[in-house]
């Protein structure tokens, strides 16, 4: 994909690239190239008011609401922003239109919804997760201590790794067995995934998030929505955040401790986490990851996040309800067409937070529409 440099060039963070393996001083980020993604065209002129209820996406829906008023003067907003956590419940209680969340749906929101209206909820997904800005829905990183010689994962030998056997998991609410899997697939030490030597014997000590919408994607995307965990495993909560417990002085219970003081002690131990958390931590290293066996691995990095092609880079979603069969109510359609448009993602762009769509996935949820 061709890129054009930043207006104003952006630095990332030594921490990131450092424990990338990357160049860390000096690394210029560059400015995705927008130009195959649709311009907003009107299909017709819309008026009313959008009511908004959840997560304001870091500002972005402002910015949004700003742009998309040149084009719609008749369109007005209703904003309340309480919290992502609130955005299908603004939805299943006829307080909003849209529902900007910035996350996947837990268990209990599935079937809030579905009880309340007897089909699921929509989404279109609007951006692509942060690489390295903190609480804005980061990828994934899975880092090992520098001393191991691995480099590289596929997203089923994490499973292995962090996941248990399983009777079953869940999609959306639905129990489904075809993800049931037997002991026999436990990954639990390093020889199992080709170390040798004193490696070969040793068990592996698995680190990682406390329950939060972080560790909810893990669990979709990597234990197949189960919530059965390596008995070993060991969480903590991002530091510096409000779920770090008052009697935590130290804030050993943080992230950016268990990168920086646990694993990277821990010859041993793999983790995963958010590139914020692992800023100024030494003695760690990140592995490149592949969906499956076939390939191909991939570094965690701007691009590959934005790209999909890393496997654990996230999607940035607003939700609304739609019956099946039924149009969607054009002034939300002509919004959310003006977000997924050339305008709307260079906005997000140039806001710096998260990353913006590919044309072919912006293009993919723009037929959602229809």
């Amino acid at each position: 994909m061709r890129r054009r440099p930043l207006a104003a060039a952006r630095v990332w963070p030594r921490v990131g690239l450092a424990c990338l393996g990357l160049v860390a001083q000096g690394a210029v980020a560059e400015a995705f190239d927008l130009s195959a993604l649709p311009h907003y065209q009107p299909t017709h002129q819309v008026t009313g008011t959008i009511r908004n209820f959840g997560y304001s996406l870091g500002g972005m829906m402002d910015t949004w609401e700003q742009g998309f008023r040149s084009f719609q003067p008749g369109v007005s907003f209703d904003d309340k922003y309480p919290s992502g956590d609130a955005a299908i419940a603004g939805l299943v209680s006829g307080v909003s239109d849209l529902g900007p969340q910035g996350r996947e749906q837990t268990l209990i929101e599935h079937l809030m919804f579905f009880e309340t209206f007897g089909y699921a909820a929509s989404a279109v997904t609007v951006a692509t997760g942060a690489f390295d800005v903190e609480g804005m829905a980061d990828g994934l990183v899975v880092f090992v201590n520098k001393d191991n010689p691995l480099s590289r994962l596929t997203v089923q030998q994490l499973d292995g790794i962090f996941g248990a056997e399983r009777t079953g998991s869940f999609d959306g609410f639905k129990w489904t067995l075809p993800n049931a899997r037997g002991v026999e697939q436990n990954l639990r030490t390093w020889g199992q995934l080709g170390l040798v030597g004193e490696w070969a014997g040793q068990e592996i000590h698995t680190y990682g998030h406390a329950p939060s919408g972080t560790a909810n994607y893990f669990q979709l995307r990597v234990l197949k929505g189960s919530d059965k965990w390596n008995p070993n495993y060991r969480q903590y909560v991002e530091t510096g955040s409000k779920m770090i417990g008052a009697d935590d002085k130290t804030m050993r219970g943080g992230l950016h401790h268990m990168l920086a003081d646990e694993l990277a002690h821990d010859r041993y131990g793999i983790a995963w986490s958010v590139l914020p958390q692992a800023r100024g931590a030494t003695g760690i290293k990140a592995l490149a990851l592949a969906a499956n066996a076939a390939g191909p691995y991939v570094v965690p990095s701007p691009q590959s996040f934005q790209d999909h092609s890393y496997p654990l880079s996230r999607s940035i979603y607003i939700y609304f309800n739609r019956a099946p069969g039924k149009a969607l109510d054009p002034k939300l359609q002509e919004f959310l067409r003006y977000i997924l448009s050339q305008e709307g993602q260079a906005a997000l762009q140039r806001a710096g937070k998260y990353l913006p769509l590919t044309a072919e996935l912006a293009r993919e949820q723009l037929r959602q529409l229809d």
